[in-house]
C-alpha cells in the first residue's frame, strides 16, 4: 500500500488518470458502507495500515466476527419494535401488478408496480426481513419508515402512501419518480454547468433544511439518493440512515454513511451534528461541478486521509461565489462550517444562491434546467438497465402460504410489529 503522506497525495491528475478514476469510481460506487468494511476487514495487508485499523474500530456489530472480536448476540426472537397497531391490515402484495425492477439495495429491491384497483403507479420497496435481522439493521428500517411518515407535504422529499408486511417481507408503497437518479445523469454527462448545479443544490438544501426543522439529520446525501421527477425537480429518497430527535445543538456518534462523503468528524470518531449534512451538500455540489467527489481516490485509505488532511482543491472554472460556498461547506472543522450557527438560513442566504427565489423554488414555479422528457409511467429510459433488465422475482407479489412459514420467518415478523401504515383520510383532504 502506498504511503498516505508525501507526493502521492498531492500529485497532479492527468486527463487519462481522471478518466480511469471515473471508471473505477462508477464500478464501485453502489457498494454500501457495511460491504466496504467487510472487504476492508478481510484484506490482511490493508488491515495493517493505521488509518484502516482506526476505521475498523468504528465498524458496526455485524462485522465483529471479521475482526476476531466477540460478536454481539443475535436479536432475541421476542424482540419487538412496536410503533403502534397497523393502520392498514388488509394491504397485501397481491394488490399490485409488479412490472419492473427499478432499483436494488442490501436488503431488497424497488419495483415499479401498478395497483390493481385504482391503476395508479407506485414505487414499491420490498425488503427481506431475514436479511435485515441478519445485519441487525431493523432500527434503521424503522427509522426510514418514521421519517417517511413525518414528510407531510415537502415538495422535494419522496412520499410514503402506506406500508405493510408479510411474514418474510416489508413493503414501502412510495411515490413513483421516473426522471432518473442524479447519479445516472452525472454518469452520462460527467458534470453540470453552474446554473444547473445551483438549482439542484438549492432544492436539496431546502429538503435538508426541512428535515433539520423536524430534528432529523439525513446523514447519507449522495447522487444515488437524489432523484429527478418527470419535470426535473429534485426528490430526496432513502431515509434508512436518518437520525431522529437531534436538537439544534444535539450530536450523535454512529459511524455510518457512504465512504466518499464521510465528514472528517465522523472519521475522527467525534460526536457530530446536523452540519454533517452541509458537508455532504458541499461534496455533492463539488461532484456536480467537477465530476468526482472532492477527496476521491481509488485507494480508499488515501481518500480517507485526503478527507482528514488535504485542503479542498478548486479549479478556476467556477465562480467566486461557488468557490466560497464550497470552501464554507467543506470546512473540516464543523464548528466553523457554513451552517453551524444558523443551519439552513446560512446556506439560503449565501451569495451563490442569490439568483434563487426560495418561495418560487419551493412552489416549483422555477422551470428546471433539465427536462427528463418522459412520456409516462412506463417510460424507463432514465433507469439503469442493470436494474430494468432483471426479471421481477415471482415471490415479490405472492402472499406466503401460512403453512410454509418457517420458525425463523416468524421470528423476523415479530421484530417489525407496527411497521404497517396507512394515512388517515384527513391527509387526503
Amino acid at each position: 500500500m502506498p504511503t498516505l503522506t508525501g507526493s502521492l497525495r498531492h500529485r497532479h491528475v492527468s486527463m487519462k488518470d481522471t478518466t480511469t478514476a471515473w471508471t473505477s469510481f462508477m464500478k464501485q460506487r453502489r457498494m454500501g458502507l457495511n460491504d466496504f468494511i467487510q472487504r476492508l476487514a478481510t484484506n490482511a495487508y490493508t488491515c495493517k495500515h493505521v488509518e484502516v485499523q482506526s476505521i475498523l474500530n468504528l465498524s458496526p456489530p455485524q462485522d465483529a466476527e471479521l475482526m476476531n472480536t466477540n460478536p454481539s448476540p443475535p436479536p432475541s426472537p421476542t424482540q419487538q419494535i412496536n410503533l403502534g397497531p397497523s393502520s392498514n391490515p388488509s394491504a397485501k402484495p397481491n394488490d399490485f401488478h409488479f412490472l419492473k425492477v427499478i432499483g436494488k439495495g442490501s436488503f431488497g429491491k424497488v419495483l415499479l408496480a401498478r395497483h390493481r384497483q385504482d391503476d395508479r403507479f407506485y414505487a414499491v420497496k420490498v425488503l427481506q426481513k431475514k436479511a435485515i435481522l441478519k445485519k441487525k439493521e431493523e432500527k434503521h428500517i424503522m427509522s426510514e419508515r418514521n421519517v417517511l411518515l413525518k414528510n407531510v407535504k415537502h415538495p422535494f422529499l419522496v412520499g410514503l402512501h402506506y406500508s405493510f408486511q408479510t411474514a418474510g417481507k416489508l413493503y414501502f408503497v412510495l411515490d413513483y419518480i421516473n426522471g432518473g437518479e442524479l447519479f445516472y445523469h452525472l454518469q452520462r454527462e460527467r458534470c453540470f454547468l453552474e446554473p444547473r448545479a445551483r438549482f439542484y443544490a438549492a432544492e436539496i438544501a431546502s429538503a435538508l433544511g426541512y428535515l433539520h426543522s423536524l430534528n432529523i439529520v439525513y446523514r447519507d446525501l449522495k447522487p444515488e439518493n437524489i432523484l429527478l421527477d418527470s419535470q426535473g425537480h429534485v426528490v430526496l429518497t432513502d431515509f434508512g440512515l436518518c437520525k431522529e430527535n437531534i436538537e439544534p445543538n444535539g450530536t450523535t456518534s454512529t459511524f455510518c454513511g457512504t465512504p466518499e462523503y464521510l465528514a472528517p468528524e465522523v472519521l475522527h470518531k467525534e460526536p457530530y451534528d446536523r452540519t454533517v449534512d452541509w458537508w455532504c451538500l458541499g461534496a455533492v455540489l463539488y461532484e456536480m461541478l467537477y465530476g468526482l467527489p472532492p477527496f476521491y481516490s481509488r485507494n480508499t485509505a488515501e481518500m480517507y486521509d485526503n478527507i482528514l488532511n488535504k485542503p479542498v482543491q478548486l479549479k478556476p472554472n467556477i465562480s467566486n461565489a461557488a468557490r466560497h460556498l464550497l470552501e464554507g461547506l467543506l470546512q473540516k472543522d464543523r464548528t466553523k462550517r457554513l451552517g453551524c450557527a444558523d443551519d439552513f438560513m446560512e446556506i439560503k442566504n449565501h451569495v451563490f444562491f442569490s439568483p434563487i427565489n426560495w418561495d418560487e423554488l419551493n412552489s416549483k414555479k422555477i422551470t428546471p434546467p433539465f427536462n427528463p422528457n418522459v412520456t409516462g409511467p412506463n417510460d424507463l429510459r432514465h433507469f439503469d438497465p442493470e436494474f430494468t433488465d432483471e426479471p421481477v422475482p415471482n415471490s415479490i407479489g405472492c402472499s406466503p402460504d401460512s403453512a410454509l412459514v418457517t420458525a425463523s420467518i416468524k421470528e423476523a415478523a415479530e421484530a417489525f410489529v407496527g411497521f404497517s401504515y396507512a394515512p388517515s383520510m384527513d391527509s387526503y383532504l
